[in-house]
């Protein structure tokens, strides 16, 4: 089986070449159209191995893709954007699923790198070249709604998706989200296109909950609610809708509501991985509630669906510190450390543990790790943790 890559580009000389490095010896070829760039990513891209093409930017991203589609040769096509590389353990399983007569899309998990809420998507970014299979939508594009049309009338076809990670993206990580203004970029397709599609509850959900996080709550939450009306069984759709939605409400400090929503939200049957979010928000929430047992199985949920999952193990060593279970909680700090080991509280909270049990010279040790690693990132904390310990007369 021949595999494509498909990318359109504009302006990533600073990420295109980790992304084509990441999949030039897994793929058969690279088809990369650039919309414009005024940097050297046409260059790049052709340094690379990659057949450039080139396309006038009409605000349509969908446009865009499927103008890249036509100049794709293979049998599969993997669709992956400049600020994403594809995960080197993964390739095994794809070369088999691809290999097989029956699946027509396969869906990949999608490591969203530095994101403050959901670490993990599932994206249907690799597809048989078939002739039908098209995007959809200005902004968010996708090809399911042409899969869920082909799927109709050729229904032997089947939709799959990898376990395990297959995609890392960097994209959502603020600086890239101020550099590229991507939230006024976002908010301008999709409102175009909800005028003409009020009842797309995809739509609903990307565009509500841009609206959330950007401040326009109100806003948000009524796309939000008329998302959960308006989808029918795309559970993926419909736990995004509840997902947000319990975000909104927290932000207006409604726990209960935003509680009830997260606990919807993980009900739901799909990918355990894509639940990362909502388990560990609703822990956070039982938690503030006083609820620490609730808590507690809501943060161990995460580290049974992904014992790497840092922030899980750090929330956990926090309720075993609060319920007074000091050596889980230095388990669990130091599990968070072994897997970021600059994770400033984690050592701030080991060396309060550490010192609650009378382990002074190792508590100082780990205290002075925070302090160094906030010295890096956060100045002011480290001046607060420093005279806190000269108070105490531990320096």
């Amino acid at each position: 089986m021949k595999l494509s890559l498909c990318m359109i580009v504009k302006n990533e000389a600073a990420t295109l070449p980790k992304c084509l490095s990441s999949v030039r010896k897994v793929v058969n070829e690279m088809v990369v159209l650039d919309t414009g760039s005024i940097d050297r990513t046409p260059n790049i891209a052709q340094q690379l191995g990659a057949k450039v093409h080139h396309f006038k930017w009409c605000n349509d991203f969908s446009a865009a893709r499927n103008a890249a589609l036509k100049y794709v040769t293979g049998d599969w096509i993997l669709v992956l954007d400049a600020d994403e590389t594809l995960t080197p353990a993964i390739v095994p399983q794809m070369r088999e699923a691809i290999a097989r007569d029956e699946y027509l899309l396969i869906n990949l998990v999608r490591h969203e790198v530095g994101a403050e809420q959901s670490p993990y998507s599932l994206v249907s970014r690799l597809f048989r070249n078939h002739p039908d299979i098209r995007f959809d939508r200005p902004y968010h594009a996708l090809v399911d709604d042409s899969v869920s049309a082909i799927l109709t009338k050729e229904p032997h076809w089947q939709v799959g998706y990898l376990p395990g990670v297959a995609l890392s993206h960097v994209g959502y990580q603020k600086s890239a989200i101020a550099q590229n203004n991507k939230y006024a970029k976002a908010a301008t397709a999709m409102e175009g296109f909800l005028a003409t599609h009020p009842d797309d509850p995809y739509v609903c959900s990307k565009l509500g909950a841009l609206y959330v996080e950007t401040g326009k709550i109100t806003q948000g939450m009524e796309l939000l609610r008329h998302g959960i009306t308006a989808v029918e069984e795309n559970y993926d759709i419909l736990y995004e809708l509840h997902y947000h939605l319990g975000i909104a409400y927290s932000r207006l400090q409604k726990s209960p509501q935003a509680i009830s929503h997260y606990q919807a939200a993980i009900k739901l049957p799909i990918y355990p991985m894509l639940k990362l979010g909502a388990y560990n928000n609703l822990g956070n929430l039982l938690k503030a509630a006083g609820d620490l047992n609730g808590a507690k199985t809501a943060y161990a949920t995460t580290l049974k669906i992904d014992p790497t999952f840092v922030v899980g193990h750090y929330n956990l060593a926090m309720i075993f510190k609060a319920l007074g279970l000091f050596t889980d909680a230095i388990a669990c700090y130091q599990n968070a450390i072994g897997l970021n080991p600059n994770y400033a509280e984690a050592y701030q909270n080991l060396g309060v543990v550490l010192l609650k049990i009378g382990n002074h010279q190792d508590s100082l040790t780990a205290f002075r790790k925070a302090i160094a690693l906030h010295e890096r990132y956060n100045p002011e904390e480290a001046n607060r943790l420093r005279q806190g310990l000269r108070e105490m007369e531990l320096m």
